[in-house]
Parts: structure tokens; C-alpha cells; sequence
């Protein structure tokens, strides 16, 4: 086996090597002055399955195309087996027609994946399950939601809680997380008038005298979910935490949290957000790699990724 990363992320990276005992793999990346990049690996790949780490987040499209060269090149060194390891995948969003004339962006990037020459993915929390379609080739698909059972046994104390899912789409992630914890479950009523903007409407379930925790994939621009804990808080709850997989925090994210009604906002470090948050104290940092580790390992030696979840 051998690891390698791009260098979106690397923190993550290196903290996923040491969880395996093994070294990080040498490899040259380079940006030229127009943008473009160049990749060259270091080490005999041939005849190895190799497992590439690199995240898609901002900026999107360049982190993409590293990706993409970075298989490329290690496609053209002979190596047995190429695992694309996205802690986050972009494009998401873009899981269907929205209207006339659109794309399905997230299609498009699992075209171009296959068709750089990826064997398998390994990602965690897509924000529509039916991506893993998309693909003619393995996915695994990983949760962090045991990652968040444990930081929320450990650290609230209250056991009068309830589990929020912000919008319809993720009641499933709600309910999984709240029958773990034998919690209630509520489900904001939203109304997105765009991209970005969001209006909530009703809040279906009892949250009065409880301890909210709202429990999200990503949040980018953090409207929603700063509008959802204010309503919430309205609604009588003793106090609202944010258990969110993907911080994408975009634009004045970090602001409308931290003067938000959200008493701690917990994010995974599936995107590298250490410089943007280290001056607030409402935010905390998960680490999920240990959870990568153990499937980067399971994959490689054949075993079961499923029994990570029971």
C-alpha cells in the first residue's frame, strides 16, 4: 500500500499516516504562474494499490483538477490500484436537474474521476446518497455520525435532548444519530427561496424544555442554520448545539454563527478550517481521521468497512 496526499488538506493528511504507521509517499506538486498544475511522484508506484488523499473543497475547481492530474500520474507509474480518498466532495449539490437547461455537476465529476483512472472512492457523508450511483466503480461511502454520538455523550450533560434535522433531506441522519441516543426527533420546515437562502417556516415537534441539536452535512453560507436556532430558541429550547460533517463556511459564515442563538458549533476537519475559526471560541473541531484510517486499512487488506458503523 501506499499513501499519498495532495496538497488540499495536508493536516489531515499526515494526521491519517500516523494513524496507520506509515509514511506519507513523496510526491512534487507545483503551481505555475498561470494556474496550471504539475505533479510528479516520487516513489515506485508500480504494481502497489495506492490511495490518494485529497479534498475537494475551496477553491473547488483547482483541487479538482490536482486531483485529477495526481491520478493521472500515478495511473502512468503502473500502480495496481488508484482510491480517490475525498474527505469532501464537491459539487454535491448538483445531484439533479433543478430546472430546465441545468447540469448534474455531481455526475460530471464522478465521470471524470472514473475516467482519469480511479478503481474506488472513498468519501464520507454525501450530501445525497444517490451519488454513489453515479459511479461505475466502489464507493464507500462513510458517517461521522458515531464521531458526534460520542462527543455528545461525553459533553452534554443534559439527557432531555432532542435531534433537529434542518430540512427534510435529513431526517434519516437525524433519526439515526437521535435512536443512538434515544432522543426525540424535529424537523425544521424550510422554504429556499436560492441558492444560499432559506426561510424557515414551522418546526415540526416538541422542543420546549429540551436541549437542541441540529445535525447537518454542511453548512456554507451558515443561514439556515443560524435562522433554524433562533427559531428553536423561540420555541422554548434550553439550549442549541450544531453537530454539522462539512464545514464549507463561506463569506460571513463565521460571523452569523458566532452572534447566532448556537451555544457550541462542532465541525469534523473534513475541510481545513483551523485558521478561520481559532480566534472564536463557540466553534470545536472534530478529528475523523482515525475513521479514514481504519477503511483505508480495511480496504487495503480486504475487509469489511461496513462493521466501522455497528
Amino acid at each position: 500500500m501506499k499513501l499519498l496526499s495532495g496538497s488540499c488538506n495536508e493536516k489531515l493528511s499526515r494526521e491519517i499516516s500516523r494513524n496507520l504507521k506509515t509514511k506519507l509517499s513523496d510526491i512534487k506538486i507545483i503551481r505555475f504562474a498561470d494556474s496550471e498544475v504539475y505533479c510528479e511522484i516520487k516513489e515506485n508506484m508500480r504494481g502497489k494499490d495506492v490511495f490518494l488523499i485529497q479534498g475537494t473543497s475551496y477553491p473547488a475547481n483547482y483541487n479538482i483538477m490536482e486531483l485529477l492530474i495526481c491520478v493521472d500520474a500515478i495511473r502512468r507509474a503502473s500502480a495496481k490500484s488508484i482510491t480517490a480518498v475525498l474527505p469532501y466532495y464537491a459539487y454535491a449539490r448538483q445531484d439533479r436537474k433543478v430546472s430546465p437547461r441545468s447540469p448534474i455537476s455531481a455526475k460530471l465529476l464522478a465521470n471524470l474521476l472514473t475516467q482519469a483512472g480511479v478503481n474506488r472512492v472513498l468519501t464520507m457523508d454525501l450530501h445525497a446518497n444517490q451519488i454513489q450511483g453515479f459511479f461505475d466503480i466502489p464507493v464507500d461511502n462513510l458517517f461521522a455520525a458515531p464521531i458526534f454520538v460520542r462527543h455528545i455523550k461525553k459533553n452534554i450533560k443534559n439527557k432531555n435532548i432532542v435531534c433537529v434535522s434542518p430540512d427534510v433531506g435529513g431526517v434519516e441522519r437525524a433519526r439515526a444519530i437521535g435512536k443512538r441516543l434515544k432522543a426525540d426527533l424535529a424537523i425544521i420546515d424550510k422554504r429556499r427561496s436560492g441558492p444560499g437562502k432559506s426561510e424557515v417556516m414551522n418546526v415540526i415537534g416538541n422542543v420546549k424544555n429540551k436541549v437542541c441539536i441540529i445535525l447537518d452535512d454542511l453548512v456554507d453560507s451558515g443561514g439556515t442554520i443560524v435562522n433554524a436556532a433562533k427559531v428553536l430558541k423561540n420555541k422554548g429550547a434550553i439550549d442549541v448545539y450544531a453537530y454539522v460533517v462539512h464545514g464549507v463556511l463561506t463569506g460571513k459564515a463565521i460571523e452569523k454563527i458566532n452572534n447566532s442563538k448556537i451555544k457550541k458549533f462542532i465541525i469534523t476537519n473534513s475541510i481545513e478550517n483551523n485558521g478561520k475559526i481559532k480566534k472564536s471560541k463557540k466553534f470545536e473541531t472534530v478529528s475523523v481521521a482515525n475513521l479514514f484510517a481504519n477503511a483505508i486499512y480495511s480496504i487495503s487488506s480486504s475487509k469489511s468497512v461496513s462493521k466501522l458503523f455497528k
